[in-house]
């Protein structure tokens, strides 16, 4: 049995969850994200009309009961580290609880975080300050809602000393993408591959394959002690995927932990928006009647830092010339003045002016849409400032044409940087 308190805030928290730390792991560039990331690490760009990547492990723990949390940053990490300080300071320290920021600052050997693994050692002297039962590591770049508390009880329930939490994927996507793992009958993990071209399917599941989601707990004496061990190890690449786990499989309890929504028991949510493609279609997800991730859940709410803004204002009402917003989120701070807005997301403090249409967009902050604009199928990256009659969208090689980056799915990225415009946010 799992032993239960209540918190002031009428939630059960368990004692496993008060007596772990949760590391989430928020130093990747996000390469496959090509120019969106260019000012920013993945877990800081924007996502769902309002939100960061990062909010989404932060909220799952502080909703999990887990208060505890440290963010560990590299790459490009100003606007992450900005979103945490204003977004992510009103934790009550007097109760032990904190989200702090662990940058990688050459701790231990003069060396970068070389590694997944290697980020944790590099911080271990800070982990054991704050004595922790178990650690709950988190990849910080991943879109779902998941309440990790039941995650550490099994982990628990089972004796292991890591479990790592999975779901079913089909190959075609984990292949070169996700950690690949086989497990016996009882769930114990007897083979890892990590990002494998070819992944084993499931027995009886053809074309569905068993994938690591990055989030892992560990009995604290034990991840130590492997840290330690790989770093004193010649010629490894420092990463749990790649040799940790592989490396622990046969002389310790390793299980694997299947994430399923807790009302259907079928496949929970889950999202790597780790290319331009996967990044839209999560967003776009969201504008539709019923989407499978409800952002509008007040008993599992996602938290974030937002700015004191106004409503969304929609303005004029002439034939040609009407304010809308048709099966879109529109946030704060937006004026759709006399333009048209379908099946998009406009996020914070943008303006679209009057003749304009959006349609099948994510349009990110503080963006200004001239007068007669035409936008489809596209990424408008934050601060883009589009002149009158700009289209995109339409004409995919006459966007290729003019430097704009177009995937295999057809969507057209625009950035400040391919309109000249040499902004170089990194908010």
């Amino acid at each position: 049995m799992v032993e239960q308190a209540q918190g002031d805030d009428g939630r059960f928290v368990s004692r496993l969850t008060r007596e772990t730390l949760a590391l989430i792991l928020a130093g990747g560039k996000g390469s496959r994200l090509h120019e969106l990331t260019n000012w920013r690490a993945k877990p800081a760009l924007h996502f769902g009309g309002k939100f960061r990547i990062i909010d989404f492990p932060l909220s799952n723990c502080v909703n999990s009961g887990i208060r505890r949390i440290a963010v560990l940053t590299q790459y490009k990490a100003h606007s992450l580290i900005r979103h945490l300080v204003h977004g992510w300071s009103w934790f009550r320290a007097s109760r032990q609880e904190f989200v702090e920021v662990l940058p990688a600052s050459q701790r231990v050997g003069g060396e970068w975080y070389r590694g997944t693994a290697d980020a944790v050692y590099q911080n271990l002297d800070i982990i054991r300050t704050h004595e922790p039962k178990h650690v709950l590591i988190l990849a910080g770049d991943h879109i779902y809602k998941m309440d990790y508390g039941p995650f550490l009880a099994a982990h628990s329930e089972t004796g292991a000393d890591m479990t790592i939490c999975c779901i079913e994927v089909p190959v075609e996507e984990a292949a070169g993408q996700l950690g690949v793992m086989t497990v016996d009958e009882d769930g114990r993990i007897i083979a890892f591959d990590e990002k494998p071209e070819k992944p084993n399917s499931i027995p009886g599941k053809p074309g569905i394959c068993l994938g690591s989601m990055g989030n892992y707990v560990f009995n604290t004496e034990f991840l130590y002690e492997q840290v330690i061990k790989d770093a004193d190890t010649p010629g490894t690449q420092h990463d749990f995927g790649k040799n940790i786990i592989p490396s622990i499989l046969k002389g310790y309890r390793v299980y694997a932990y299947p994430f399923r929504d807790p009302q259907t028991g079928t496949q929970a949510y889950w999202r790597d928006v780790g290319t331009l493609d996967a990044y839209w279609e999560a967003n776009m997800e969201l504008v539709s009647v019923s989407p499978q991730l409800n952002i509008y859940d007040r008993q599992w709410p996602i938290f974030t830092h937002q700015w004191q803004s106004a409503p969304a204002k929609f303005v004029f009402d002439e034939p040609g010339r009407r304010g809308e917003a048709i099966q879109s989120m529109v946030s704060g701070d937006c004026v759709i003045s006399g333009a048209s807005v379908r099946n998009s997301l406009i996020f914070s403090r943008c303006q679209v002016h009057s003749y304009s249409k959006i349609d099948n967009a994510v349009v990110l902050p503080d963006c200004d849409v001239g007068e007669r604009a035409q936008i489809s199928r596209a990424i408008i990256d934050r601060g883009c400032k589009l002149p009158a009659g700009f289209v995109v969208g339409q004409d995919k090689d006459d966007d290729r044409r003019r430097g704009f980056r177009v995937t295999d799915r057809g969507i057209t990225l625009v950035t400040p940087d391919t309109l000249g415009q040499k902004m170089h946010f990194t908010r």
